[in-house]
């Protein structure tokens, strides 16, 4: 026979493990976010795929081709080598038009760069090009290269040193896919200017590559969530409700790397690295916000049950065990419920609509097993109160471990005061006089 301290301890060990059993659903529920976002994921590429990639736009590097002579066994023998040149000045003037692109249920912020480009070549860098180069100087192209120019929309105008031109299909320059136009051996002989007009249509960010002796860029968009990405940050920044302004200079000592080269995959690796722009930010996505509620889940389901069992010791009814299963299992249904909601009308409504449904329903069916309206209300009331804080939780991306380490510890707290009188060895306490009547009336020891 088990006595009263027995049972009760029986009981608070089955709860802990019924909590601890809600992990399989939880985890599962885990598994289906990381599902909808990896389709989500899979929808961003198919719009990206048909309106332009993330886009990463570089300024025009002098590319020459030469004979380059070298010794070996055998005597001596020649290679062809690029000789590749940056600009002294880069300039950038980029303005944005964005937008959204959906792709069934799906959707992320696009744009349209109208982007204005100045470089220019000082005299001495080209002569110190073609000494390096020599007589065998061979294709003199200036490539400008791009990550995707399936997104390029519309080429303005391209002219060098006042000289209207073409860009045609050129050579990988860089790591990138590039576009190219030619000059001639006297355009070498003098200072190079060039100046390119174009719009680009992009998906989520871009990025430009610093190739500039000195290079500024001068961005703008309306977009009230910026995120600076990349090697650099802006030196100077307006961010408004509905719209951003950034500035960026970088110098050459700031990246890295050189005028000229010979290309080479160290050095692509190096402008790579060196990328610098925006990222149309969108403050903690849908399944971002889910994954992180259902981080909390475990927690909220064991302080349910904690709360239907303080119901079940201060007021002395019976709850079984089956009914604490139904009670969990409705509380992981609302992750089920505001995942799949939250996709169609947004977080916020879906989560208001997810946590009045459960707690009406946990709150109606507390009240039938407790058998008094009054605890389904406080329940129900106080499952409101936690998914307020929970929504709070989640929301929160700089205090939310403040949040929750201060509503854990008053939690704890409150359980401690409410339980401060529990007879928990399920014997109460004799009063002394009793105590007194029982010794006395036993027989003195002989």
């Amino acid at each position: 026979m088990f006595n009263a301290a027995q049972s009760m301890t029986l009981k608070v060990l089955g709860i802990g493990a019924l909590a601890l059993l809600m992990l399989i659903p939880l985890v599962q529920v885990q598994s289906l976010i990381a599902e909808r976002a990896g389709l989500r994921d899979q929808a961003v590429a198919q719009i990206a795929s048909r309106w332009g990639q993330a886009q990463t736009v570089g300024g025009p590097v002098l590319s020459v081709d030469y004979l380059q002579r070298f010794k070996t066994d055998q005597g001596w023998s020649e290679r062809r080598v690029t000789r590749q040149l940056l600009p002294a000045q880069l300039d950038f003037k980029v303005n944005m038009e964005t937008d959204r692109r959906a792709y069934g249920i799906y959707s992320t912020p696009v744009y349209v760069a109208n982007i204005g480009l100045s470089a220019r070549f000082d005299a001495a860098d080209l002569a110190e090009l073609a000494q390096a180069a020599g007589s065998s100087l061979e294709r003199r192209e200036l490539r400008l290269p791009l990550a995707d120019f399936g997104g390029l929309r519309e080429v303005r105008a391209l002219r060098i040193n006042g000289e209207e031109r073409v860009l045609e299909n050129g050579q990988p320059t860089l790591g990138y896919a590039a576009a190219f136009v030619s000059l001639t051996p006297a355009q070498l002989q003098a200072p190079l200017q060039l100046e390119l007009e174009f719009n680009i249509a992009g998906t989520e960010r871009i990025q430009f590559l610093p190739l500039g002796r000195t290079t500024t860029l001068k961005l703008s968009a309306p977009w009230g969530d910026p995120s600076f990405i990349g090697r650099f940050i802006p030196v100077r920044r307006t961010v408004e409700a509905e719209r951003f302004e950034a500035e960026w200079q970088v110098l050459e000592l700031n990246r890295g790397y050189g005028r000229q080269w010979d290309e080479n995959e160290q050095n692509n690796s190096a402008v790579t690295a060196s990328a610098f722009g925006v990222a149309l930010y969108e403050p903690v996505s849908v399944y971002q916000r889910n994954e992180r509620a259902g981080k909390y889940g475990l927690l909220f389901i064991g302080l349910s049950f904690v709360a239907f069992f303080l119901f079940e010791v201060l007021r002395k009814l019976r709850v079984h065990p089956v009914q604490y299963l139904l009670i969990g299992i409705a509380l992981c249904t609302f992750y089920v419920l505001l995942l799949a909601l939250s996709e169609q009308i947004g977080f916020g409504p879906a989560y208001a609509l997810a946590a009045t449904a459960l707690a009406l329903i946990v709150g109606g069916y507390a009240a039938a097993v407790l058998s008094t309206r009054r605890a389904g209300l406080l329940l129900g009331g106080s499952m409101a109160a936690v998914y307020a804080l929970l929504y709070g939780l989640v929301i929160s991306e700089q205090y939310s471990l403040l949040i929750g380490a201060l509503a854990l510890l008053a939690v704890v707290a409150l359980l401690m005061y409410l339980t401060r009188r529990v007879d928990w060895y399920g014997e109460s306490r004799r009063p002394a006089a009793a105590v007194d009547d029982i010794a006395n009336a036993m027989p003195p020891p002989r």
